[in-house]
């Protein structure tokens, strides 16, 4: 059973794999991956510093940290991608998020950094993604916390997910706080 907490944790629902990965859904997938900076930005454009210390939900992460955390987490992501493309099921290092975004450069700084790095990093992580043949879509890592091995088209669709979650904490919140 969903509760009002629930719908303000995940405004998109959880991430379900789909039962087959199709052309088009990697497509998509890809395309959502390339469209977030530009879309973040759009999102965050013209927020006050109050506004972006507002977080998305009771005891949930600040505006600015939600963006700095997209930061983090999908340069993590774009370096397990890398060590799965370069080497024979490498075991990933994990990270706390939840400590990363207790960190200064996340929670007192201005979003534009990560905005820029995330431009960035977005640009190349979609021609990389976009070069991959079926057989690099299959190659996988280890994540020692799941314990389980991760196929690389898969997390393609759990990080487009991951940008438009982030994503729906923000605009859901302007549209609460009528921002």
């Amino acid at each position: 059973m969903n509760t009002p907490l629930d719908s303000l944790r995940f405004p998109i629902g959880k991430f379900e794999a789909p039962q087959i990965l199709t052309q088009e859904l990697m497509d998509g997938y890809i395309k959502d991956i390339e469209t977030l900076p530009a879309r973040l930005k759009q999102a965050v454009n013209g927020l006050n510093d109050a506004q972006l210390d507002t977080p998305y939900r009771p005891d949930g992460w600040t505006i600015r940290q939600v963006v700095h955390h997209c930061s983090d987490s999908h340069m993590n992501s774009m370096i397990r991608f890398k060590l799965a493309l370069t080497e024979d099921e490498p075991t990933i290092k994990p990270y706390y998020e939840e400590r990363w975004a207790e960190l200064a450069d996340s929670k007192t700084i201005p979003i534009a950094p990560a905005l820029l790095l995330l431009e960035g990093l977005h640009q190349r992580w979609t021609i990389l993604l976009r070069s991959l043949s079926n057989e690099d879509l299959q190659k996988t890592f280890i994540h020692p916390e799941h314990g389980k091995r991760f196929r690389l088209d898969e997390n393609i669709g759990v990080y487009a997910w991951h940008g438009n979650h982030h994503l729906a904490h923000i605009t859901s919140l302007k549209t609460r706080m009528n921002w």
